[in-house]
């Protein structure tokens, strides 16, 4: 049965996912280190897990799989997400899959490899852009179609 696992701390989208999975019935998992509010529904989950820094992701890799959805940014969750047959759905409407993420787990290592340099040289270092409307638009629509793609099998 499909459910939506959200890697819920930071998350930027928790209402927007919200939104796609009541359209279509759908549990949603909200995993975080700390009680923070979610939206109220009878099939709105909040999971509460230890303060360690991977907790939340062990949890979510532990119990999503395949048909279910996690909503990440977080790239190695992805990539155990995928591993377990799950569908990875970035915050900013990224579909990550076996034949990407592991571009995306190089790329980000790549960057932090160079932001590191750069605050040692004194540069700027910075992180990723602030969430705009359209970035919040492209993730409803991608988790719609991702959720439509799931449900046709």
């Amino acid at each position: 049965m499909l459910e939506v696992y959200v890697d819920a701390d930071g998350c930027p989208v928790k209402e927007e996912t919200w939104r796609v999975a009541q359209r279509y019935g759908l549990s949603v998992h909200y995993v975080c280190n700390r009680a923070m509010n979610i939206p109220s529904g009878a099939k709105a989950h909040l999971v509460v897990v230890g303060r360690g820094s991977d907790e939340a992701d062990k949890w979510i890799a532990d119990h999503a799989g395949p048909g279910d959805i996690v909503v990440t940014s977080d790239l190695p969750l992805a990539a155990r997400a995928i591993d377990g047959g799950a569908r990875v759905i970035t915050t900013r409407g990224r579909l990550l899959d076996a034949d990407n993420v592991g571009d995306a787990l190089a790329t980000r290592d790549l960057m932090t490899t160079l932001r590191s340099g750069a605050e040692l040289g004194g540069g700027p270092s910075s992180g990723p852009p602030p969430m705009q409307k359209a970035d919040r638009s492209r993730f409803l629509s991608a988790l719609d179609e991702l959720v439509n793609a799931i449900k046709r099998g």
